[in-house]
């Protein structure tokens, strides 16, 4: 119990560093991952206006990871993020999305990996045919980064295999692509000498470089590590996955990105806006103070 409590106060203290980074610039490169944010389409500037990356519906969306993007842990598969964020699409949709969850649990990016002999297989770049070009998918989410971080794939391989399974999935087909950064976890040692190489502040670097290639490579990027603000509450007790309030933050962030940079997701309420019935009545709480 003593252990379990010390590596909760140490993953809290390096939210807090990596955060403190991320306000003032100072830790850890905390600047340039806004910036990389930033530039990925997440961040709006006063006077900017962000580019229209899709501009009808989204058809079909492909989403590969994995455990978190498999659902780990939900308490039941529609409290999944995939679900979550396809629900959030449909709402604004005149057409349902259709969704293929291509999530493995312990799901590494590529056979480079040095935790690929224990990881949950085929890797990332050993599936792209069967679970991602096959199904032809217009919206492509990718989610990597935390098994790999966890087991000690070196940053620069990471890029690398990551430019790759960009390059072989648009040899074929040309979806709009979102990056996601890793997840949120609270606790970093509970898991053997495979898995034990990361922390919250190595994640923030696998975070940055997936913004970086997501800028380089015209893919949209995601933050959903700071979607969970450093709340151990928001992680399942196995400390590792989301619970349902974390798949819910990850869903919504994602959402967000999507809704700043797809003006398709707005084409029904534009639409709708025109002809929509003015329903706003305040006249009690006017007539409250005599207007």
């Amino acid at each position: 119990m003593m252990r379990e409590v010390s590596n909760r106060i140490v993953a809290r203290r390096d939210w807090l560093r990596w955060s403190l980074g991320a306000i003032l610039g100072g830790v850890s490169g905390g600047l340039a991952s806004c910036q990389s944010a930033q530039r990925s389409g997440r961040t709006y500037q006063v006077g900017s206006k962000n580019k229209d990356w899709h501009s009808e519906e989204f058809r079909k969306m492909v989403t590969l990871g994995e455990s978190t993007t498999a659902g780990g842990w939900s308490t039941s598969p529609e409290r999944c993020w995939v679900p979550v964020l396809a629900a959030l699409i449909n709402d604004f949709q005149t057409q349902p999305i259709e969704y293929v969850n291509s999530g493995i649990g312990a799901n590494v990016i590529s056979r480079r990996s040095p935790s690929y002999e224990h990881s949950g297989k085929p890797a990332a770049l050993e599936r792209l045919d069967k679970h991602v070009i096959v199904h032809k998918p217009d919206l492509l989410v990718v989610s990597y980064g935390l098994n790999d971080a966890r087991g000690a794939t070196p940053l620069d391989l990471f890029r690398e295999e990551m430019e790759r399974l960009l390059s072989e999935v648009r040899r074929e087909i040309q979806p709009l692509i979102v990056l996601l950064s890793p997840y949120y976890m609270s606790d970093f040692d509970r898991y053997g000498p495979h898995w034990n190489h990361a922390t919250l502040e190595i994640f923030a670097e696998f975070g940055r470089a997936t913004a970086e290639i997501a800028t380089a490579n015209e893919c949209l990027y995601a933050d959903v590590l700071s979607a969970a603000a450093g709340a151990d509450w928001v992680v399942h007790h196995d400390t590792v996955h989301q619970n349902d309030v974390g798949h819910r933050l990850v869903a919504h962030r994602i959402f967000e990105v999507l809704a700043q940079n797809c003006s398709g997701i707005a084409k029904k309420t534009r639409a709708a806006e025109k002809i929509s019935p003015r329903w706003r009545d305040e006249s009690v709480l006017k007539a409250d103070y005599g207007y």
